[in-house]
């Protein structure tokens, strides 16, 4: 069953009595279990006795992505297709931008069904879509526990306004969906792609993307690991998180940012995992449904609110004024972007942090603070600093160009804060010290643990 709330037409028209099959344009909700939009475009595909066509375009330039996020979101692909084909789904993969492969399958089917994105150009396509298709468009929303509209009208302050307002209906939306079984085959139909997505890196070799930013092996794309990290974490890393998931020295994590990035897990089915866990305390179980969810949720409430999610003018009224009142104060040092890139800083810590992102894709939670607060402390100005932050965070992490990278990195300039004592540089914006790390953590085997994973986890340039 999918929820009514998750469902939204984008247009006023009709389905087609012409089409040939139901449409599901995949973009956004890259996987074939867990997936509302897919399920549903399945079971209008029954009512209508067609078979169902799942269709995704295959972009060269997607904004500001490379080869690292190329690569994993390939190897997720290869995985969608074959849990498509064990159902009788035929999934087609066509080189050119989302809107346009989707305009093209969407002249032969009867209806077309489309995950919900999140950001400026995602929100653009599927209006193109809607505008142009001549059939009815559906979207689906099914990578938000709680569907952004029904948690609130407008942004939210922080984490406690938005917090309550989850917790109202999150029950509702915490449940299973099952797999429809399709009454008729797609795969004879003759709807062809020109992307063969069964070998992601031969596939990768022939797009023409950005190749400066290594792929890496630290992580491997596609549901299968998703849900084998998954398993991981309940087992090893749940019991104890919420006293241990902010050390550095010992991380804690599930590493699953990078898979909701790219929609290969759903947030719904990590939840119901989390909260079934068996031999953790509930204090565990909280506090990371709070990352999962509310935090998360925050992120998705600040980029559909906030047009300008991706600028320093989207910080509120007392970030903005405090940092240009420090705007002229002195900087201790100052490193220029390229500096920061190569991690030729004199703060071990910091590099460590840079090392590990630049490496593996992938930064623990608290130092990628850390690593955001410094900038600001060593650039001219806080606007630069912010564009720093932004350009480092989406080229190379992994979840990089994600609705809780533009919050995280916003958070660090004030967004969804308070003001605390004012200080240099930073004024009232919170700030953070290496001293800091080292009451709190053994943050000298911090940098000892980057400094192997860097080793063992590289292949620059590889394909």
């Amino acid at each position: 069953m999918v929820e009514d709330t998750r469902i939204q037409p984008l247009n006023d028209d009709e389905p087609a009595d012409s089409g040939r099959y139901v449409l599901y344009w995949m973009q956004q909700s890259q996987r074939a279990q867990f997936n509302p939009a897919l399920e549903y475009a399945a079971r209008c595909a029954n009512e209508r006795g067609q078979g169902l066509i799942v269709g995704f375009g295959l972009m060269d330039d997607y904004p500001e992505a490379n080869a690292r996020h190329y690569a994993f979101m390939l190897q997720g692909l290869a995985e969608v297709r074959d849990a498509l084909h064990e159902r009788d789904i035929k999934f087609v993969v066509r080189r050119g931008s989302p809107q346009a492969v989707a305009l093209d399958l969407a002249q032969d089917a009867s209806l077309v069904v489309c995950d919900r994105g999140y950001l400026r150009h995602q929100r653009r396509w599927r209006d193109q879509v809607a505008a142009q298709a001549g059939r009815c468009v559906i979207q689906i929303e099914g990578d938000a526990v709680v569907p952004v509209d029904c948690v609130s009208d407008k942004a939210e302050f922080a984490a406690r306004t938005i917090r309550p307002k989850l917790h109202k209906t999150m029950a509702d939306y915490l449940v299973g969906i099952r797999a429809t079984r399709l009454k008729t085959s797609s795969l004879p139909l003759r709807v062809s792609g020109d992307i063969d997505v069964r070998s992601p890196q031969r596939t990768l070799r022939t797009l023409k993307v950005d190749r400066s930013v290594g792929v890496v092996s630290r992580f491997c794309g596609g549901y299968s690991e998703a849900r084998r990290l998954l398993t991981r974490f309940l087992r090893s890393a749940l019991p104890g998180y919420h006293e241990a998931r902010n050390d550095p020295a010992e991380p804690q994590c599930s590493n699953l940012s990078p898979y909701l990035h790219f929609g290969q897990i759903s947030p719904v089915e990590i939840a119901l995992k989390i909260k079934s866990a068996r031999g953790t305390g509930e204090d565990d179980r909280d506090a990371y449904l709070e990352e999962l969810i509310v935090r998360r949720e925050l992120a998705l409430n600040f980029v559909t609110f906030q047009p300008d999610y991706d600028s320093f003018k989207c910080l509120p009224d007392w970030a903005k004024k405090t940092l240009q009142a420090h705007r002229k104060d002195n900087r201790p040092v100052r490193y220029t972007r390229a500096q920061l890139e190569q991690a030729k800083t004199e703060d071990a810590y910091w590099n460590a942090a840079m090392q590990e992102m630049r490496c593996t894709g992938y930064m623990h939670n608290y130092m990628r603070m850390y690593w955001g607060k410094k900038i600001l402390e060593w650039s001219n100005t806080p606007q630069y600093a912010y564009a720093t932050a932004l350009y480092l965070n989406n080229r190379y992490f992994l979840d990089g160009r994600d609705a809780s990278s533009y919050a995280n990195v916003a958070w660090l300039f004030g967004l969804h804060d308070r003001p605390w004592q004012e200080r240099a540089i930073y004024g009232k914006v919170r700030s953070m010290t290496a001293a800091g790390l080292e009451r709190k953590f053994d943050i000298d085997a911090y940098v000892r643990w980057a400094g192997k994973l860097v080793a063992c986890n590289t292949r620059f340039g590889s394909d």
